[in-house]
């Protein structure tokens, strides 16, 4: 089983609720809660899928899953900018007006990468 964890700030030059709409662009069924600078909650992988399919970038999310592994953990930024049109693009932790953390908690997190975005050949998946 998969734990995914959302976690952002929202700064004072933002609109609170166009940041929780950002998240919700790529994860629509979070259970999201305001905190003191933001928001956190819970949500499953299920639209992130559909997305990165959508979007064509199964190489680059499988390059920054891997590179995401703590432990038994992934931990992913997103652009909060690019998310509020739906869309996901990968971003470095610390940026300006911060990022959607994403951090996705399995016994195998290399099992869980190659489920979420496989290898590819040609842009098609390999299984």
């Amino acid at each position: 089983m998969v734990s995914v964890l959302i976690s952002c700030s929202v700064y004072p030059s933002e609109d609170q609720e166009k940041v929780r709409g950002a998240i919700l662009n790529i994860f629509p069924d979070a259970l999201l809660e305001r905190t003191d600078d933001g928001f956190k909650g819970e949500a499953s992988t299920d639209r992130f899928r559909v997305l990165i399919r959508k979007q064509k970038i199964l190489d680059s999310t499988r390059s920054m899953m891997f590179k995401g592994i703590r432990g038994n953990k992934i931990v992913l930024h997103l652009n909060k900018q690019v998310a509020t049109v739906g869309k996901i693009s990968f971003t470095e932790p610390k940026t300006i007006l911060g990022t959607i953390m994403v951090t996705m908690e399995c016994e195998d997190p290399e099992a869980l990468i190659d489920k979420m975005a496989p290898r590819t050949v040609d842009g098609e998946e390999v299984r």
